[in-house]
């Protein structure tokens, strides 16, 4: 089991990286190299010989490989993200990349997503050195750079251009899984993610005849991509609930003595209460127009205009959204992808999902386990290209009132220091069995 200091340095891990800003503002913007370096130092500290990849200068990865005992065994990822996402000071009760500990809690940008996860992995390491402790399968490490970006300089360039670092892999555990939620009634339910919905960000255009405002336009751009987002904006997607999100919908049922019935998901949900929002925004594909730019001149109508939407599609339902999209923008809307990322789905009856959820259940009997899948996406697309299975499990026990999924990206992101050790000890607990 993880001793005492690998306790103590999850928390000053955690807070340390947290006081690196690593902000990534999109197009390049972001130098994750001190994090990456940090990261390093801890890895050589455990006895790992840590490499370090750059496709961009400063846009610092981190990969190692710890070899278990069994050479014939299949290898197993470990990731996490050393970027995050932009914060405004002045928004935030502390500073964001303060590293701030008070009251029992770690505040500050990345102390959710997921420098707490990041954390987890290098004291559980570095307390496997210190014990002489070996897995049974070779686990590889990997930082990553630009996850909160498109990953071209991250996962999605490791796994293009240093296929070999993970020889041998076939499943990965990252972010955004096993924490309490609780439901308000008194149960605590622990989501294990075994899949993520697809990305699809689009670029819409319409195009139309430029000319006064005081004058009559029927072909006027705006109005014609106006009409197309507010179709888009207005779409009620049809149920299509995935393996992934059936089994989800099937535990939680049971879990409240509810009966399930794939012909009313929705009423399903209903009854569900708080528990609905685990599994609410996965049943069907979504878009929401969230970018508008067009024109130059209030009394100038323009010869174009542009929307973006964020698109998500679920497992085996691109082909769907894609015709949909075209059914929505119509004839005088024009769309692209923007950026594109596959959706994911990983099997619960595998012994590596038995074992997740063992570990939790041994250090936190009182919660029920299930599985979810996430609405958003994480590295695991990427090293999906390289046939490796992506989990969520960055465990977390959490107080009642603590809003988890309200951290990512939010203002005042914080971590319990309670919930990182309950976090390290029980990946540690996976870990030794997996």
């Amino acid at each position: 089991m993880a001793d005492q200091q690998a306790l103590d340095e999850v928390v000053k891990f955690t807070s340390d990286l947290i006081r690196i800003d690593t902000t990534n503002r999109g197009g390049g913007d972001c130098q994750e190299r001190p994090a990456a370096e940090y990261a390093a130092e801890q890895l050589a500290g455990a006895g790992l010989e840590p490499t370090m990849l750059e496709r961009t200068k400063g846009r610092t990865n981190v990969v190692a490989r710890l070899e278990g005992t069994d050479p014939a065994a299949d290898a197993l990822l470990l990731h996490g993200h050393l970027d995050v996402v932009p914060a405004r000071a002045a928004d935030w009760t502390v500073h964001p990349f303060s590293g701030e500990i008070r009251d029992g809690v770690v505040w500050g940008r990345g102390a959710v997503d997921m420098k707490n996860m990041d954390a987890m992995i290098l004291a559980m390491l570095r307390s496997w050195a210190r014990e002489g402790v070996r897995p049974r399968r070779d686990i590889v490490v990997a930082f990553t750079a630009d996850e909160e970006d498109s990953a071209r300089d991250g996962s999605g360039f490791l796994a293009d251009q240093h296929p070999g670092l993970f020889e041998g892999c076939t499943e990965g555990v990252s972010e955004s899984g096993a924490f309490t939620f609780h439901d308000g009634s008194g149960r605590q339910i622990y989501p294990i993610a075994a899949g993520e919905r697809g990305t699809a960000w689009l670029k819409l255009t319409a195009r139309g005849r430029a000319g006064h405002g005081s004058k009559v336009n029927k072909e006027n751009a705006v109005t014609r991509l106006a009409a197309a987002i507010t179709r888009i904006g207005e779409h009620e997607w049809p149920l299509r609930p995935t393996p992934t999100v059936w089994a989800a919908l099937s535990e939680l049922a049971a879990l409240y003595g509810l009966d399930v019935d794939l012909d009313n998901i929705d009423e399903l949900l209903d009854k569900l209460g708080p528990a609905a929002s685990l599994v609410e925004a996965t049943v069907r594909n979504s878009a929401n127009p969230t970018m508008l730019e067009a024109g130059y001149k209030l009394n100038v109508i323009p010869g174009e205009a542009v929307a973006y939407v964020d698109g998500r599609y679920l497992y085996g339902g691109e082909d769907e959204f894609r015709t949909t999209l075209d059914q929505l923008t119509g004839p005088d809307v024009e769309w692209e992808l923007h950026h594109r990322e596959v959706a994911l789905q990983a099997p619960l009856d595998s012994p590596t999902y038995a074992k997740m959820r063992a570990a939790v259940e041994e250090f936190a009997p009182e919660g029920q386990v299930v599985p979810y899948c996430m609405t958003g996406g994480t590295d695991a697309k990427q090293f999906s290209r390289l046939g490796i299975t992506g989990y969520g499990f960055t465990p977390l026990r959490l107080p009642e009132g603590y809003d988890y999924q309200a951290m990512f990206h939010g203002v005042d992101e914080r971590v319990p220091v309670e919930a990182l050790h309950f976090g390290v000890r029980v990946l540690d607990r996976f870990l030794r069995t997996a």
